[in-house]
Formats: structure tokens, C-alpha cells, sequence
């Protein structure tokens, strides 16, 4: 038995319940309900996406291979027409020789730009663009998209292992690769990113997430030896972790690490996702950063450039039994419409997926097992995720891209499986159950990044998947809009361009609320469509939609016709 095997170690239960897998209560397949009207159809080889997330496996077992790569659903060219971006791994040797760095000069190996086009195909154009990410070399992971500079075009920042990359869009349909001049390369290994407005000065700022101190000369052999066992990816209990990193924008094309300052910068975590949201209500945006195996952090913001890490005292940083999980894919929104931002956290096989609910108090109460998700979540893994109304009724369903992180899992734990299908959850008032929503649902993958938005712009939500290793899919959703909708497209004026952090209030005519904050960084990974779209089941109208801007302005509209999207320019006043 090698030294990294968690059999011995103290904490054995959690490594057999967590990374490793252990007996469970219930089956891998779920019953599902009866299928649903809507349905998901997999276009992507009508579409011409033909994307494979090159994670170059070797039998060393590199942490990096089986982390996954993101995927951005965004509109880089304003021409009304989400396109698609996928970050994608590089070359690894078998072994890796001392000094040596992933290589990415291999197409296979480029990350990759789909622009869409009128007829609802896609075109590659990743090169001409200047995104293949080969010049710098890196092993890409993540990606967040937002109009840092204001000037009404998208703009891509690339996390890795290795290094970031920060490209400015140029309005012609090509990026430039502004990351020294930015001051934002970071280094070590970097997770998930998201643009925000922390101090609401009208700038969008950023916050990557960095996972754990591991580098390929420190990669570790765990799992058991041949003969008798297998070699397996060594949990992230083996080493420590990193901080994370906000950039403030001083609003002339360059930031201020101010992680210190901020108080951001806690060495304990191991984050993996990160999303936003204004939990409390104080008009300044939050922060949720699902660590792995270690405490999830909330850092509350002060109002004052300053952040409070206050996951434990607000309930989220373990589960109701007090113990850490393997936190992956966050989405932090409301989905109980009672106006407050709840979390929803994904992790391994054992562990249930974990749903908090906001109090309104400044804290959370786990309601995973009351929810339905605790019994629908034991058996899977979850990566990149996101709550959507799937089906335009007025409640926010949940989606999740899933499969274990050890790709030899089955050998170890026969119960368990190392692909699975994606999970869609259908909320009732509340409460979760699950559904097959299609063909893709009875599917096996290899999960990981997955961005969400209305892709043929017909008012229901469209899913883009990056899949381990796999060719991605695309999904697109098939009488969503047989219920009535309202889409709103923020555009900010005082506040950040993007309008990321306005919270948006809809009431429909027969009364129903909801509750939504503008965010791209959603799930893991991967970073969404900023419009917000609103189920309004069978009403006609929208009695009232109330936009809460960064900038402390409150714009109302009242009966806005349904079916449409709406752009809401923030007022000047």
C-alpha cells in the first residue's frame, strides 16, 4: 500500500465516502418521473459544434487531467446571437520530465471560439480570433466573460494551471491578450473566475478561485499498487491550498491585486466554483466560493473595499452534521421565490448535493434532505450547475453536468460509476423531484463545465456541456416556451456596462414573484448569459419587473407584454 493510500489515515471514513466512493443506500439510476412536455434535443452535430475537451490522460494520473475544462455562452460580436467558448487542456507527457510544461502548440489541444450563425449553425473561428490560448501555453480551466472596460463589448478572462489569460475584445471579431498590461496572470493553479462589482463604482472587478498548491513534479502516487490495486487521482487532502485572488479595476485597463487588503485571501481553501449574489440585501454583492474537502467560504462585503469570511457562523461552510464535502459547482440564487438568494453546492457520490436556504437573518439552513435533492443527489457527482426554470413555470429548476472524479472508481467501488447522465430536477413549489427530459438524460458522461442561456433566442434555456475527454453537447430546450416568458437584457449606464449585480424583480399578472440578480459566473467553470429570462406559465403580461441597479437606482416597468426580451437601460438620473 503506498504512503498516499487514505486507508490508513485518520480520516479514512471521509476519503472512502468521498473521492473513493463507499456503499451507499441507493441506486446509481434514479426513478425519474414520467417525461416531461419539454424536452432537451442534442443539436451539436446539426449545429457543427464538434469540440472535444483534450484532458491528455496519462498513467502518472496528473491531478490537472481530471479537473475539466469550462465553457462561456456570450455574444463576443453584438450581433444578437449567443456564441460559444471552450477552454481545452495540453499536451502531457508520460511521464512529465523535470521543467517541462504542458504543450499546446497541437490544435487538438487549442481552446476554441464557436461564432453562431443566422441560420443557428456554428462556425470555428478560434484562430482568427486569437483564442487558441497557444501562444501562452497554459493548461486552461476556467473562463469568465464581462465588459471590464465599459465599452459595450464582451471580454474573456482564461484561468489554468500555469497562468491566466485576460483578452480584450477588439470589435472586429478578435481578442487581444492584455494580461501583463491588466496585471492579472496570477499563477498557480487557477479554478473558476467571475467579473463583479464589489464596490459598486461602476467597474466590473475580478475574483479567481485557486484550487490547491500542487504542481507536476509534486504529483504523489495514491491508490494501491499493481498488482493488487490501481493507481488512482490522490485526493486534495495531500496538499494545501491556495488563495484566492480579487482584482480591483482602476477603470484605465489595469488592476490592483488587493486580495490582502480585501481580506480575500484566506490560504486555507481549495476553491474549485464561485458565484455572486447580495444575500443579505445590504446593496453590496457577496461572495460563495465552494471549496473542496476543506470549509466553503462566504465572505460577506462590508461596504468598505472589505470582505468578512463568515461561511461558518452563516451555516454554509459544512453540512448539517458539521462535516466538509467535496464542493465543486455553486449557484447562488433564489429558488424558493421568497426574494432572498439561496445556495446550491455540488460534490461527490455519498455526499448529496448540498441545497442552503437563506434564513433572511444572515444565515442558511441545509435543506438538502427536505428539498428532495438530498435523496435524488446521493448516488452522482456534480460539476458545473445551475438553477433555470427549465419549463417557464415560475420556479427555478435545477440542472447539473455529473461524473466522478476518479476515473477508476468502479475497480475500487463497483457501485459506484465513473460516467453519468446529466441530472435535471423539476422544482415544485419548493421541492425537487427528478425528470427525463430527453434522451441525453439516460445518457453516460463524463461531466464538467456547462454554461446556460437562450441560444436560438426563443425564450426558453438552451445548455452547452464540456465534457471530460468527450465531445461537448448541446442541448437545446424544446417547449420551455409553450409557457410565456419575459427576457431582460441590462444594460447599465452609472452602473458596470453588463449590469452584473442588479437584482430584478417580476411579478406576473396573476400574481406569482420571482427574484433574480444578473450574473455570468455560474456553475464551474463556466460562465453564463447575462440576460435573465422569467417564466410567466400561463399569464400574458409581467404586472411589474423592478430593477435594483449597482448604483442604487431603482427602475420600474409595469404590464410589459410577455414573449419578448426586454433591454433595460439604467437611467440616468
Amino acid at each position: 500500500m503506498s504512503s498516499c493510500s487514505r486507508i490508513e489515515w485518520p480520516r479514512k471514513s471521509f476519503w472512502i465516502l468521498g473521492w473513493a466512493g463507499a456503499v451507499i443506500s441507493a441506486s446509481l439510476m434514479t426513478v425519474a418521473q414520467t417525461a416531461p412536455e419539454v424536452q432537451f434535443a442534442d443539436i451539436t452535430a446539426q449545429s457543427h459544434v464538434d469540440f472535444t475537451q483534450e484532458n491528455s490522460a496519462t498513467s502518472n494520473k496528473y491531478l490537472i487531467e481530471t479537473m475539466g475544462g469550462g465553457v462561456a455562452l456570450f455574444d463576443y460580436d453584438n450581433d444578437g446571437r449567443l456564441d460559444i467558448f471552450f477552454t481545452n487542456g495540453a499536451l502531457l507527457s508520460d511521464p512529465m520530465p523535470d521543467g517541462k510544461m504542458p504543450d499546446k502548440s497541437h490544435k487538438e489541444f487549442w481552446n476554441r471560439l464557436y461564432h453562431q450563425n443566422a441560420d443557428g449553425t456554428f462556425t470555428e473561428v478560434t484562430e482568427h480570433a486569437g483564442l487558441t490560448g497557444m501562444p501562452q501555453g497554459y493548461y486552461s480551466m476556467g473562463v469568465a466573460v464581462g465588459d471590464y472596460d465599459n465599452d459595450g463589448f464582451e471580454d474573456l478572462y482564461v484561468t489554468g494551471y500555469g497562468g491566466n489569460i485576460l483578452y480584450h475584445n477588439n470589435h472586429d471579431g478578435t481578442f487581444t491578450d492584455v494580461t501583463e498590461k491588466a496585471g492579472v496572470r496570477g499563477g498557480g493553479w487557477s479554478a473558476s473566475a467571475g467579473f463583479f462589482d464589489y464596490d459598486n463604482d461602476g467597474r466590473l472587478d475580478l475574483l479567481v478561485t485557486r484550487y490547491i498548491d500542487w504542481t507536476l513534479k509534486t504529483n504523489r502516487y495514491c491508490g494501491e499498487r499493481p498488482p493488487n490495486g490501481v493507481r488512482a487521482y490522490c485526493h486534495p487532502d495531500n496538499y494545501d491550498g491556495l488563495t484566492n485572488i480579487l482584482y480591483h479595476n482602476n477603470g484605465d485597463g489595469t488592476f490592483t491585486d488587493v486580495s490582502q487588503k480585501a481580506g480575500i485571501a484566506n490560504p486555507h481553501g481549495k476553491g474549485l466554483g464561485v458565484s455572486f449574489a447580495d444575500y443579505d440585501g445590504d446593496g453590496f454583492t457577496d461572495v460563495f466560493v465552494a471549496n473542496d474537502s476543506v470549509q466553503c467560504f462566504l465572505y460577506h462585503n462590508n461596504g468598505n473595499g472589505t470582505f468578512s469570511e463568515v461561511g461558518l457562523l452563516a451555516g454554509v461552510g459544512y453540512n448539517e452534521d458539521g462535516k466538509t464535502f467535496a464542493g465543486m459547482g455553486i449557484d447562488f440564487s433564489d429558488y424558493d421565490n421568497d426574494g432572498l438568494p439561496d445556495i446550491v453546492v455540488t460534490d461527490l457520490s455519498n455526499e448529496r448535493y448540498m441545497l442552503f436556504r437563506n434564513e433572511g437573518t444572515g444565515t442558511f439552513r441545509d435543506v438538502t434532505n427536505t428539498s428532495g435533492i438530498g435523496s435524488a443527489t446521493l448516488a452522482f457527482s456534480g460539476w458545473s450547475t445551475h438553477l433555470f426554470d427549465y419549463d417557464n413555470d415560475g420556479w427555478k429548476d435545477l440542472f447539473v453536468a455529473q461524473s466522478h472524479v476518479m476515473d477508476t472508481i468502479e475497480k475500487t467501488s463497483p457501485n459506484l460509476r465513473y460516467l453519468q447522465p446529466p441530472l435535471l430536477l423539476r422544482n415544485v413549489s419548493g421541492h425537487f423531484s427528478r425528470v427525463v427530459a430527453g434522451e441525453v438524460f439516460r445518457k453516460d458522461w463524463a461531466g464538467r463545465g456547462a454554461a446556460f442561456g437562450d441560444i436560438d433566442n426563443d425564450g426558453d434555456t438552451d445548455i452547452v456541456v464540456s465534457n471530460l475527454g468527450q465531445k461537448a453537447y448541446l442541448l437545446r430546450n424544446d417547449g420551455g416556451n409553450r409557457n410565456n416568458w419575459i427576457g431582460i437584457q441590462p444594460v447599465g449606464t452609472k452602473s458596470n456596462r453588463d449590469g452584473i449585480g442588479a437584482r430584478i424583480k417580476v411579478v406576473s399578472a396573476s400574481g406569482l414573484t420571482q427574484y433574480f440578480t444578473v450574473n455570468t459566473a455560474v456553475g464551474y467553470l463556466s460562465a453564463s448569459d447575462k440576460r435573465v429570462i422569467a417564466g410567466l406559465g400561463r399569464d400574458s403580461s409581467a404586472k411589474l419587473i423592478e430593477i435594483r441597479w449597482p448604483s442604487g437606482i431603482v427602475q420600474k416597468f409595469e404590464d410589459v407584454k410577455a414573449r419578448q426580451y426586454l433591454k433595460a437601460v439604467e437611467p440616468t438620473q
